[in-house]
């Protein structure tokens, strides 16, 4: 089974090689493709040079920055073009640990997502201000009712899927960003019937860099739950 990474970056030079080394770490068979929006701190340079010494580290640098979701997309389709049965995503700032991904990859004998769950099993959170837990935590309390799924993290940005999934859920058709790229994407994928399950993660804020959290990206999740409960997209 071919495992594809996928993690777009924007300003993560301080953290972009300590992420691939853990990856390496966990295992060096798995590939690695970074998806770079032209980042000014020289991200794709770091990476540039880490290819050199890694043929299983592949670099895509996008013209600008252009959102979260769309450079998932881009990674997606680089993935489904390249025909890997397995494609993981995460975040660059280490706050996802690649050495969750083992047995979040075991789960999909029996599933088509995978999700790294920060609300399977409690709270696992750590370094979070309190005022963003809640905000978080309320968010998908908010998107469970509206959407009607029982998936208890929602908005969270680590999983693990098989290619067929994202063969047929219609990646050309996704316009939202952050949160609500998340959310739409859980609900796509339950709406063709797929299996999904949660994976119970310790998420670990970072401690470099900057958050790229928004009231746009809040406002926009608002909305587009609402979109996502009166679409009409079909099962098959």
């Amino acid at each position: 089974m071919r495992v594809l990474i996928v993690s777009p970056t924007y300003n993560e030079s301080k953290n972009i090689s300590k992420l691939i080394t853990n990856i390496v770490a966990t295992d060096p068979h798995y590939h690695i493709l970074i998806v770079d929006d032209n980042s000014p701190d020289g991200t794709a340079d770091i990476v540039v040079e880490i290819e050199k010494d890694n043929p299983n580290v592949h670099l895509a640098k996008r013209p600008g920055k252009a959102g979260l979701g769309t450079a998932y997309c881009y990674g997606f389709n680089w993935a489904i073009k390249h025909q890997y049965d397995i494609i993981v995503q995460m975040d660059a700032d280490l706050s996802h640990n690649p050495s969750d991904i083992p047995d979040m990859i075991e789960k999909l004998n029996n599933n088509d997502l995978v999700i790294g769950s920060r609300y399977s099993d409690g709270i696992s959170v750590v370094r979070w201000p309190l005022r963003r837990l809640i905000l978080s935590y309320g968010a998908n309390i908010y998107s469970r009712f509206v959407t009607g799924m029982t998936v208890r993290d929602l908005t969270g940005g680590f999983k693990v899927w098989r290619r067929q999934v994202l063969e047929n859920i219609e990646l050309e058709t996704i316009k939202s960003q952050g949160y609500s790229f998340q959310i739409e994407m859980n609900y796509r994928t339950k709406k063709k019937g797929y299996r999904v399950v949660e994976h119970p993660i310790i998420f670990i804020d970072r401690t470099i860099g900057d958050s790229k959290m928004s009231r746009f990206v809040m406002f926009e999740a608002m909305y587009m739950v609402w979109r996502l409960r009166f679409s009409r997209w079909p099962k098959n």
